[in-house]
Parts: C-alpha cells; sequence; structure tokens
C-alpha cells in the first residue's frame, strides 16, 4: 500500500521545467586571404559551423594586404574589433589566424586542443540579459549588468561560405573559403542593466545573418547573443 501510495506522489509532484538551450559559443576568427599561414583556419571554421554548440565567425583583416593581395573582404573595423582584444589578452600585437572564444580566451586557430578547451570553457559561463530580435529592431532585457556596464553589437554575416581565388602575394592560385564571413559589424550602444531597445539598419547585402551580442566592455565576455534569420 505505502509502495503505491510513493508511485503515486511521484505521478502528482511536479516537474521541472525543461532548461531554456543555451546559446551557442561564439568563436571569432580573425583572418586574412593573403596569409600564407591561415590557409588551413577555414577548414577549423567549416568542422566548427557544423556544430549547434559554436556559432564561428570569421573577421578579414586587411594588414597583410602590403604582401601584394588585397583582402576582399576585409573591413578597417574588424581590425579595430581585434586590436580590442590585442589589449584585452595582452598580446603586443594582431596576429593571424587568430581565434577568440566567447570574449574569454584566445589561441591560434590552428591550435585544436587549447581551443576545444576554450570552448568548453565559455560553454560553461553564466546565461546573460535575454535579447529579443527581429528584422528591424532589437531589445535587451532588465538584467545583471557587469561592473562598467555591457557593450551592444550587431553583426552581420553571410551563411554561404566564400570562395576567393587569390591571384597575387603569398598564396598566389590558390582558392581561400570563407566560413560566416562577417560583412557588417556596427556598435548599437550601452547596456546597464535596464532593458533597452534600438532599430537596426537595413542590411547592406541580401542574404545576411544578423547577430545581436551584449559584452562586456573592452572585449570582455560575451554575455548573450541572439540571431534571426538571413534577410531577403
Amino acid at each position: 500500500m505505502r509502495g503505491a501510495l510513493f508511485a503515486c506522489l511521484l505521478m502528482l509532484a511536479p516537474t521541472a521545467a525543461p532548461a531554456a538551450p543555451r546559446s551557442p559559443v561564439i568563436v571569432e576568427l580573425y583572418t586574412a586571404q593573403g596569409c600564407a599561414s591561415c590557409t588551413g583556419a577555414g577548414e577549423v571554421m567549416q568542422t566548427l559551423a557544423a556544430r549547434r554548440d559554436v556559432l564561428p565567425l570569421t573577421f578579414s583583416v586587411d594588414y597583410w594586404d602590403y604582401l601584394g593581395w588585397t583582402d576582399t573582404l576585409a573591413r578597417p573595423e574588424f581590425v579595430t574589433r581585434q586590436k580590442t582584444y590585442v589589449t584585452r589578452f595582452d598580446l603586443g600585437e594582431p596576429y593571424t589566424p587568430q581565434a577568440v572564444v566567447g570574449g574569454q580566451g584566445q589561441t591560434g586557430a590552428l591550435e585544436a586542443e587549447r581551443l576545444e578547451s576554450l570552448i568548453s570553457r565559455a560553454a560553461q559561463a553564466p546565461a546573460g540579459p535575454r535579447i529579443s530580435l527581429s528584422t528591424s529592431r532589437t531589445s535587451v532585457a532588465n538584467g545583471k549588468a557587469p561592473k562598467g556596464g555591457a557593450e551592444v553589437w550587431m553583426v552581420r554575416y553571410d551563411p554561404k561560405p566564400r570562395s576567393v581565388q587569390v591571384r597575387r602575394g603569398d598564396n598566389r592560385g590558390q582558392t581561400v573559403v570563407a566560413v560566416n564571413a562577417v560583412r557588417e559589424l556596427r556598435r548599437l550602444g550601452s547596456w546597464r542593466g535596464r532593458g533597452l531597445t534600438w532599430r537596426l539598419p537595413e542590411a547592406t547585402e541580401p542574404g545576411l545573418v544578423t547577430v545581436v551580442i551584449v559584452q562586456a566592455p573592452r572585449g570582455g565576455r560575451i554575455l548573450a547573443l541572439a540571431s534571426s534569420p538571413a534577410s531577403s
């Protein structure tokens, strides 16, 4: 009788609500089409793109253009972002191919064991504020902000791999593939714990995916992210 009663109580007991799925870990690759040591980084990003727990983003930089090939995907603002990480991780100077994981750590993109360790560590970080995102606006909900607040960034990337045939420089004759190539990067503003909403600019190219990132200041930990479907 007591066993039947215990079983009945188990059936009636409230079950815990399923945990919300964790946001993927952002892995930022800083690379260049004219960088000879970067040719294997695209394969690393392709492998990461097949995972559901990682969002790889390729930021092409232009400081290797002097070798003879002008990077077709590079933007000055990508170099500025990378230099923020140079200061953050006390590196002395930027380098490629560099992987920055969740804003928490960095490594050479071809150092597989170190990269996987950083991804695992970033995946265990506490969840940040809730972000809602539509095609025209984004909102960051009330929550606990880090000391000094946080920065809100908009990133737009091409979900289709971009292949570029390099015709000059160290990689002459090679085809370089960029996975989730970033095409737009914009700082939307600051978040200090109070809910805020921002209007989003129209995409500069069709087919781009929009990602909104809340990140601790000066290249700190990525606290939260949200992404929307590709633009039409």
